[in-house]
């Protein structure tokens, strides 16, 4: 059992931020900017970290990606609710479980004027499943075997088994479409079919974008984006204030949101979001291998103060993996609403009776090191101390508590996923108990039989209404079970400027926004 941390973090987190935001605020007195830019269309986009690859066959990390949503066109699209909508598919079918055929749209060009066609779909994906081209993307299409371009306006893949989520990975941005004859510089330069195009990229600095004029749907308002790399959250605020930026997405911390939203030349726009914040427990743990004890926790916990202090209003509870606007949520599931006193009649009944000065047992939280998550420890440690449970906090450096989890060295950590839970195919990625890691995420080694029958009916079943039920039942067993304590998810938040009114937002983050926003109103000075 984990040797107990004889240092205790005190929670008082409207104290801590509120410090944290007069420090800020301190800061955004620094003095009044005007904006720099000569041209109100075109925008100065914050961000927290250089893409690392605009070559949609290889980029993984989130910057590249949610560019590439902008610079490519995919088969298929996604809706708020995550169906599926043509993108360069005018139409699909799927005649068995094991061939899909997608017919395109006529008019679609690349940024070089070149007419895109089945060979150039053909071709992105042959060289995603080459071994030799080494893409991080090949696993996702392992079931794929041949993939056929009989004309211009066709393309066929046949698949070596049933996989209901096969749709999922064509959606943008998974994976963008790239010219048949694209080469392995091609991140240098990368032309897609997407409403923007590349105009250059300079390492840890910045990348520039202009609208597509050809765009098949149309052109953007929006003329020109320059994606700025700013690593500081602190002077990312600052550089909102002064005006020399014009928006950020979800980059801030939350207690930044509302001294940023006093600011006259500056306004928030607000979403749920999809990202979703959890407690992992490791079932290998002879305390936490008790359902029982993983629920008295769940009763221990109060996420409305959490989310209310930490998040500042900036996040939504949530009662599964899934978020509540997917088309496979289940509502009807049990829920954990703040109860001490039942906690701890749980905890007597499950044979941890409090000892000699109140505590009934030990248990080990590891979390990063951001500043974030080391509060929401601090804030569970005071709340279970109430219920007899005492909490060691350990923050970790992230390649560190990434390791650690894979490896089953932990007894419960704060983590998050982001986009993965966003296809019914995550239950089979986390819950089954043929995925412990490396062949997948089930890091806690949960293992339920009912579990595993679902996710393999779930990983076939094409016809929505019985995928959904099937969903449904592993959301309730899920449910009761908690090999998570689902925390929250948080909301997608923007400061910008205020001239470019209320922000499109979409629930995964994604940039895709930029397409639909509005050009500023005017360059007003703020």
């Amino acid at each position: 059992m984990p040797r107990r941390n004889s240092a205790r973090s005190s929670p008082g987190p409207p104290g801590l931020l509120g410090a944290l935001g007069l420090a800020l605020l301190l800061f955004l007195f620094d003095g009044c900017g005007r904006h720099n830019n000569n041209d109100p269309s075109s925008l100065t986009f914050l961000i927290e970290s250089n893409p690392t690859n605009l070559d949609p066959r290889f980029a993984t990390d989130s910057q590249s990606q949610k560019i590439d949503g902008l610079l490519f066109s995919s088969l298929l699209e996604r809706d708020d609710q995550m169906n599926f909508h043509g993108d360069l598919a005018d139409s699909w079918t799927t005649p068995d479980a094991l061939t899909y055929t997608f017919h395109l749209r006529p008019g679609a060009h690349f940024h070089d004027g070149r007419p895109l066609a089945a060979a150039d779909v053909k071709a992105t994906f042959d060289s995603i499943l080459n071994p030799a081209t080494h893409s991080p993307k090949r696993g996702a299409f392992r079931m794929v075997t041949t993939i056929d371009a009989p004309d211009a306006a066709t393309v066929i893949f046949h698949l070596s088994e049933p996989y209901a989520s096969f749709l999922w990975n064509l959606a943008r941005p998974a994976v963008g479409i790239v010219p048949y004859d694209a080469g392995p510089d091609f991140s240098r330069h990368p032309v897609g079919s997407g409403p923007f195009r590349f105009l250059s990229q300079s390492q840890d600095e910045e990348v520039i974008v202009e609208r597509n004029p050809d765009y098949f749907r149309g052109a953007a308002q929006i003329a020109r984006v320059r994606f700025r790399v700013v690593p500081d959250a602190v002077v990312r605020a600052l550089e909102l204030r002064k005006g020399s930026a014009d928006l950020e997405m979800s980059s801030l911390s939350p207690d930044m949101i509302p001294v940023l939203a006093r600011q006259s030349g500056l306004a928030v726009t607000q979403r749920p979001g999809t990202n979703f914040g959890y407690l992992g427990f490791n079932l290998e743990d002879l305390i936490l291998a008790k359902r029982e004890v993983r629920q008295a926790l769940a009763f221990a916990t109060d996420r409305d103060a959490l989310i209310r202090y930490l998040l500042r209003g900036q996040a939504r509870i949530a009662s599964g993996i899934l978020p509540p606007n997917h088309w496979a949520y289940e509502p009807n599931v049990r829920q954990y609403t703040l109860d001490p006193a039942r906690a701890e009649k749980i905890l007597d009944a499950a044979g941890f009776p409090r000892q000699q000065g109140g505590t009934r047992f030990h248990l080990t939280l590891k979390t990063s090191t951001e500043e974030q998550a080391r509060l929401i420890g601090a804030v569970l440690q005071e709340q279970w101390r109430r219920v007899g449970v005492d909490l060691e906090l350990r923050p970790l450096e992230l390649a560190t508590l990434l390791s650690d989890a894979a490896r089953g060295n932990f007894q419960l950590t704060y983590s998050r996923w982001v986009g993965a839970n966003n296809d019914p195919d995550v239950f089979e990625f986390v819950f089954s108990s043929k995925r412990f890691p490396p062949d997948g995420a089930n890091r806690g080694h949960y293992r339920n039989a009912s579990v595993d029958a679902l996710v393999d009916q779930i990983r076939t079943e094409a016809v929505r209404e019985k995928r959904k039920a099937l969903c449904g039942k592993i959301q309730k067993i899920l449910a009761d079970d908690l090999p998570y304590l689902p925390l929250w998810f948080t909301d997608v938040v923007s400061v910008h400027r205020r001239s470019l009114g209320d922000l499109p937002l979409s629930p995964t983050g994604d940039f895709d926004f930029l397409y639909s926003a509005k050009a500023p109103i005017d360059n007003a000075a703020h």
